[in-house]
This record gives C-alpha cells, structure tokens and sequence, in this order.
C-alpha cells in the first residue's frame, strides 16, 4: 500500500498540479477573447491569489486543514470550468 501525503504535502502537491494546468502566463490578448463566457483574466487572478497565499503560508510551516485543503480544490475545479468554456485549457 501506498501511504498518503501529509497536508502539507497535498497542498504542495494540489499547487504545482494548479500551476502546470492553468495558463498563468498566457498574454492578456490570449485569455481575453471577443466573447468571454465569466472572465478568465479574473478567474485565473482569483487562484493565482490563493495559491500565492498558501505558498507563504507553507513556507511560514502552517499547515492546511483538509477543509482548507479542499475548498481549494473546489475552487480550481470550479475556474477549470470556466477556463474550458473559454477554450484556455483542454
């Protein structure tokens, strides 16, 4: 059997999947089409946002609750969402 991450490493782990997925560093004239379905540029701030947070908050050896842990998770599944309406992610 596998053993778990500890919260602090999901978090870490949750972050760098976030930050390989999402297109942080697309050009604003690449995420800000003719016809915006919720704005991504907004969204993407939004995340960047919170995850930026965590990483100083990991840094500073807090660790997340599994509640902090997956409200996270739900609010990036919820910007993919809105990120895959958008054409920016597949």
């Amino acid at each position: 059997m596998s053993k778990k991450p500890d919260r602090s490493t999901a978090m870490k782990n949750l972050i760098a999947a976030v930050r390989n997925d999402f297109p942080f560093n697309e050009p604003d004239a690449n995420i800000c089409g003719i016809s915006c379905i919720g704005c991504p540029k907004k969204l993407l701030e939004i995340v960047d946002t919170e995850l930026c947070d965590w990483q100083v908050k990991l840094e500073d050896n807090i660790t997340p609750s599994f509640g902090e842990i997956s409200r996270l998770a739900k609010l990036c599944k919820n910007v993919r969402r809105g990120l895959k309406r958008n054409g920016l992610v597949e």
